[in-house]
């Protein structure tokens, strides 16, 4: 299936910003060994990455407002349309060295999240989805995970940082949560893992304490994979609380129930 002018847009952004990427990656790898650390190439590398996405979307569609992570947020003339970009979701793998990153550019229409890209330009993986249209990786239609038992799942879930609160309550939420799925795994870029959910890797996802840019792009695609995103609550206010729960529609019931159980303890 061909992509639309709005998905061919995304694309070509992402890609353009990832050869910056690609190249900074190269470099961190070897900075990473240095007592100092690479935090601060890893810093410009982001704003560099930022600025081009920046650019071609602005060119493709000078109207559209953006909120960016580095950036914040820039008004255009047309308040219906604005992009939602993250120029590297993964900042610590990156930062290590670790080749499980991504570009994520989701377009919120009214209010509402209508098509994401997300690309890891080091596998060469890029997620699409826009609504009414479906979800692909690669030209190859995606779907969620058809698992229906808790037991057989393997979920995917994200740590507070340090420095940050939340980590009691995930620890609750861990022992509630691992006794009865087959395994949860932390990767470490929460784009990824709801792209990972659409194309049935994981079977759920929940997390909570995110940004907008953080999420935008993979809550399009993992519904238009035939997927359930929430609030792990069961809300729909995703992109401000920065709470999500993204499964299939056999396991959203049991995950949420879970979660709340381990919030009620």
């Amino acid at each position: 299936m061909a992509n639309s002018a709005t998905i061919n847009v995304m694309v070509g952004a992402a890609r353009k910003a990832a050869r910056s990427l690609v190249r900074d990656f190269g470099e961190v790898e070897q900075l990473q060994v240095s007592r100092k650390g690479p935090a601060d190439f890893v810093t410009n590398a982001d704003l560099r990455a930022e600025k081009i996405l920046i650019g071609e979307l602005q060119r493709a569609r000078p109207a559209f407002g953006i909120l960016a992570e580095e950036s914040g947020l820039i008004s255009g003339e047309d308040p219906r349309n604005r992009w939602i970009i993250d120029p590297l979701d993964g900042t610590l793998n990156f930062m290590h060295g670790l080749p499980h990153f991504a570009i994520s550019i989701g377009l919120e229409r009214a209010g509402e999240i209508v098509a994401g890209v997300i690309y890891n330009p080091v596998t060469d993986d890029c997620f699409v989805g826009e609504k009414g249209q479906g979800a692909f990786l690669n030209n190859r239609r995606l779907r969620v995970s058809g698992r229906r038992i808790l037991q057989e799942a393997v979920l995917a879930t994200g740590i507070p940082f340090h420095g940050r609160s939340g980590h009691a309550d995930f620890l609750r939420e861990m022992s509630q949560v691992m006794p009865q799925v087959a395994g949860v795994r932390r990767f470490g870029a929460a784009a990824l893992d709801l792209a990972y959910v659409a194309a049935g890797r994981f079977d759920g996802f929940w997390e909570t304490g995110l940004q907008p840019w953080d999420i935008a792009a993979g809550i399009i695609i993992v519904r238009e994979a035939g997927g359930f995103v929430t609030e792990c609550d069961g809300g729909a206010d995703m992109l401000r609380s920065g709470s999500v729960l993204a499964t299939n529609d056999g396991l959203q019931a049991p995950l949420a129930k879970l979660l709340k159980e381990a919030t009620a303890v």
